[in-house]
């Protein structure tokens, strides 16, 4: 009972600043008599008022009450709302400082929320929390700091509030594409309009004739049978095909960029174009794989696919041993029989690094259409562009020039072969995607 009493009661400041004050005078009354009996007095005064301050702090049971208010789950790499609802339980004015004790993988010691509260009042406090890691996070109890009109005695009150939340790929950014792929309106994404080479074999609809359709699909038939008003033949892009993101999760797939790793970038990426690809009416599936094959969900437009395809990026983590192509390549050869586009999310530093696994990733492309997705260095471009000041800034920058060209000596290496190939900065992986799979689509390349 003692020792939760003394966790309780805290000193303000003030109080401090009081008795240093009370010091002071009684070294000076050494010298003024006068003032030994001023500091008695305002001793007494100090020590009285931090009793009624006390026992106006201590006199309830819930001096303040604090309700988290949090979503069921957070969105990876973007900034989640959380709302503080406090009420003033007390019948006079208070200050108040709050400590929410944040997830430990946010490492916030610094955290607080200063405010004053009105006799009965409630408000609300909000703040953001941005998420770079996937995975459970456990929020911890609320400490609430409370002064009363006196400022002497601070009450800490401690209110037990754990709970755990999910943090799962950034589903934020999912909701946007979903309704710009509803209104096939994705342009403002990025998406630039591709022309079609040749058209679609599934037939949709017949429809009357307006200026700038292709009059080679005229129906005479129906225009016949509509008194000379003119009727075409409306296509529409084929469906039903099948869209695989590979995703490796082999240690390449570790670095950071401003503190989300690649294989987070890369996960991002698969949730939204999985998402957009059932929208457009295809099939879409899933493969992780780094030294073994981890996750294989064949693909499929079921109306579970999407929460399944979101419950195994969820656990995905990287491997510290090196990704086998080779075993990747097995699996599509037995498991994926039918064409499909393959879109390969991975990452290659050096020359040398894709050659080792061109064999496996030129035999999976000789069955499937492959498009291959790695990233810039956006670090290294930093280097690249600042001046060099000294030999030792000129040393590190030719590096960062040799590593970029290496960049784009893989690039060409699997334009080569005829393997399509995407390297982009690790921001613009989603948009870059995206539009690459509706080009494809508009070319009927699958």
């Amino acid at each position: 009972m003692i020792k939760r009493f003394y966790k309780s009661l805290f000193f303000s400041r003030r109080w401090y600043a009081l008795w240093v004050g009370v010091i002071l005078l009684f070294i000076l009354s050494y010298w003024i008599s006068l003032l030994f009996v001023v500091s008695q007095l305002i001793a007494l005064f100090i020590f009285v008022a931090s009793t009624l301050d006390y026992l106006v702090l201590f006199s309830r049971k819930q001096p303040v009450e604090v309700q988290r208010q949090l979503p069921e789950r957070f969105s990876n790499g973007d900034h989640n709302p959380v709302k503080l609802v406090v009420t003033n339980q007390y019948p006079f004015r208070v200050s108040y400082r709050i400590i929410d004790e944040l997830p430990d993988q946010f490492q916030r010691r610094d955290f607080h929320l200063d405010g004053v509260l009105k006799p009965g009042e409630t408000i609300g406090l909000s703040y953001g929390l941005r998420p770079t890691q996937r995975g459970e996070y456990v929020f911890h109890d609320i400490n609430v700091y409370i002064k009363s009109p006196f400022g002497l005695i601070v009450r800490r009150k401690v209110l037990p509030a754990e709970k755990m939340v999910r943090v799962l790929p950034s589903y934020f950014t999912l909701r946007k594409y979903e309704l710009q792929a509803f209104s096939s309106n994705l342009a403002e994404s990025g998406n630039k309009r591709m022309r079609k080479q040749g058209q679609s074999l599934e037939f949709e609809q017949i429809k009357e004739y307006v200026t700038g359709d292709d009059i080679r699909s005229l129906n005479w038939k129906a225009t016949a049978r509509k008194g000379g008003q003119l009727m075409v033949n409306n296509f529409t892009d084929e469906k039903s095909q099948q869209v695989y993101c590979l995703i490796d999760k082999g240690r390449i797939m570790k670095m950071p960029f401003e503190g989300i790793s690649l294989l987070d970038y890369a996960i991002n990426a698969t949730l939204i174009l999985s998402r957009v690809a059932l929208i457009r009416q295809d099939k879409a599936g899933l493969v992780t794989f780094a030294d073994q094959i981890g996750t294989f969900l064949p693909a499929g437009r079921k109306a579970l696919q999407m929460s399944n395809i979101l419950d195994i990026l969820y656990n995905q983590q990287t491997k510290f041993l090196e990704t086998d192509y080779e075993r990747l390549h097995a699996l599509i050869r037995t498991r994926i029989t039918q064409r499909s586009l393959l879109i390969l999310f991975t990452n290659f530093e050096s020359l040398s690094g894709l050659q080792r696994q061109m064999p496996y990733i030129r035999a999976i492309a000789r069955s499937h259409l492959l498009l291959v997705v790695f990233f810039e260095n956006t670090g290294l471009q930093q280097v690249r562009t600042s001046p060099a000041e000294d030999i030792e800034g000129l040393y590190i920058k030719t590096i960062a020039e040799k590593f970029a060209y290496e960049k784009r000596l893989i690039v060409k290496e699997l334009n080569r072969h005829g393997i399509a190939t995407i390297l982009t900065a690790p921001e613009h992986l989603t948009v870059q995607t995206v539009n690459r799979y509706l080009e494809i689509k508009a070319r009927l390349a699958i």
